[in-house]
């Protein structure tokens, strides 16, 4: 009767450790700002823009730029953290804009 105790002690705390893990949601381990894959905001982080590789071409950063409501897009030049930078008008203001590798778009 004891090891049929015993083994059930032990068999509960095995299910009850199981149950805690699997409830513990999994660290991603990274610092940086999820990637912006939609939406019409023109940024999704504090942090941007965000240094890293920039696979945009010029094209593609004038485009994205245009469809966020800035107008007369010029200069665009990728600086030595990969960022698109330039120079754009909204709201009828002339502003330096920076488009980072996320799609992130700041208005400077």
């Amino acid at each position: 009767m004891k090891q049929i105790l015993s083994a059930a002690v032990v068999g509960l705390a095995i299910i009850g450790a199981g149950t805690a893990v699997a409830q513990t949601p999994p660290a991603t381990g990274s610092t940086k700002p999820p990637a912006i894959t939609h939406g019409t905001a023109d940024s999704h982080s504090t942090a941007a823009p965000v240094a890293g590789k920039n696979s945009f071409t010029e094209a593609q950063a004038r485009d994205r730029l245009e469809k966020h409501g800035y107008s007369a897009v010029s200069a665009l030049k990728k600086d030595d953290q990969s960022v698109w930078r330039g120079t754009a008008t909204k709201d009828g203001k002339s502003v330096g804009v920076a488009v980072d590798y996320q799609g992130n778009i700041v208005g400077q």
